[in-house]
């Protein structure tokens, strides 16, 4: 299945500079495969050492949370939108 992946900013220097690229993959494991096969080193970013999200990363399948879906597992169907999005924190 092929899907978008929107990458924030501070990923894409994995990506050529490119904010969108296509990805391969039934579900959001596979898809991050196929990332990091393509563009080297960005799973490292996503997933810790135990292969799994990395706590202050959130992804989303359309717009569904994968942490409330099947984690890694999640389906990620032909065409649809994938975004990796680093968590902010700071305030006062």
């Amino acid at each position: 299945m092929s899907v978008k992946v929107r990458i924030p900013t501070i990923l894409r220097t994995y990506t050529d500079g490119q904010a969108e690229v296509a990805a391969e993959g039934a579900t959001l494991s596979e898809v991050i495969a196929d990332l990091e096969q393509n563009h080297q080193g960005i799973a490292a970013r996503v997933l810790d050492d135990a292969g799994k999200l990395r706590r202050f990363v959130n992804v989303y399948v359309n717009d569904d949370d994968v942490r409330f879906e099947q984690g890694l597992e999640t389906p990620t169907p032909e065409g649809a939108g994938v975004s990796i999005i680093p968590a902010v924190a700071g305030g006062c």
